[in-house]
């Protein structure tokens, strides 16, 4: 994998302040020379629903920028903006997200099939020696 492609299938969590729980989500992207789109979906915070949202951002290096704008819209969800780097591996993003004058927290996300390949890599390397 590499950090100049961030297409893919992405499962991470964000964090919230004050104390509450953290929130698991998947995220599908598509990165087209460093311009990022693609979908979220994550439960909401009572458990009620499942909420689906669009993203739309741009990968400059290991800079990762892009907000997610919820499909649907109620007056309850704000568009949040997420700030990143990627790591040199390209399988892991961690950063802030920010509903500005509202809240913000941190979040992290890694390629799905992440584990998988790193002991699939621990096992040909022992296999090796």
């Amino acid at each position: 994998m590499s950090a100049d492609n961030l297409s893919g299938s992405w499962t991470g969590i964000f964090n919230y302040p004050r104390g509450l729980p953290s929130t698991g989500f998947t995220a599908t992207l598509r990165d087209v020379g460093g311009v990022l789109a693609g979908e979220t979906l994550e439960p909401r915070y009572d458990g009620t629903a499942m909420l689906s949202a669009l993203v739309d951002g741009r990968r400059s290096g290991v800079e990762v920028t892009f907000v997610k704008v919820y499909d649907a819209l109620d007056g309850e969800h704000d568009s949040v903006r997420y700030q990143g780097s990627v790591d040199v591996t390209g399988l892991e993003i961690a950063g802030r997200w920010d509903i500005p004058n509202v809240w913000s927290g941190s979040f992290i996300m890694v390629r799905d099939g992440t584990v998988v390949a790193e002991v699939e890599a621990e096992v040909v390397e022992a296999v090796a020696r």
